[in-house]
């Protein structure tokens, strides 16, 4: 036997034996699929969050609604109105509008600046505790791997409802 022959004999033995251990030790890996989207969606704790988020910014939403509303009464009025008035009214009139235009926007703008930065805060206390979750379930059941992020996945490998389910239990 040559010295190649011995060495194509010795690689053709190695590669075997990993290919032979492979299921075995893919019968051990656990895997596990958590869909983000519907956890935060459907879990207690998003739900709190998002109540929480409605009443908080419902006082200022109404009000906004209100503002665009007599804007709008106003800028059709002054639709109407504007054939009959003089250049001189004719022209406080539409800066007056263009003032509480821009008031208007500045106040929606802050407003969905600051309702952004609300829900971010509270989706990362969200996450944060399914994380926590996540991680007891994966150690408690003895999974390798958790993934949260998939172009595809068997559904049973998806343990979200039981992760929304000790999400949702938990204190």
């Amino acid at each position: 036997m040559t010295k190649l022959q011995r060495y194509l004999s010795a690689l053709a033995l190695g590669t075997s034996a990993v290919l032979v251990s492979l299921p075995a030790v893919a019968q051990d890996f656990k895997i596990g699929f958590i869909n983000t989207d519907k956890l935060l969606r459907e879990s207690g704790p998003a739900k709190a969050a998002q109540s929480k988020l409605e009443s908080e910014f419902s006082k200022r939403e109404k009000e906004l609604v209100d503002s665009g509303n007599a804007l709008k009464a106003s800028s059709d009025k002054f639709e109407r109105d504007a054939p009959t008035l003089s250049e001189s009214a004719r022209a406080t009139r539409q800066r007056q509008l263009a003032d509480q235009d821009n008031a208007y926007q500045r106040r929606r703008r802050e407003f969905q600046e600051d309702l952004a930065a609300r829900k971010n805060e509270e989706l990362a206390q969200v996450l944060d505790r399914a994380n926590r979750v996540v991680k007891q379930v994966a150690e408690t059941e003895k999974y390798d791997v958790i993934l949260q992020e998939a172009v595809y996945i068997n559904p049973k490998h998806d343990i979200t409802d039981k992760v929304i389910k000790a999400l949702d239990s938990a204190k």
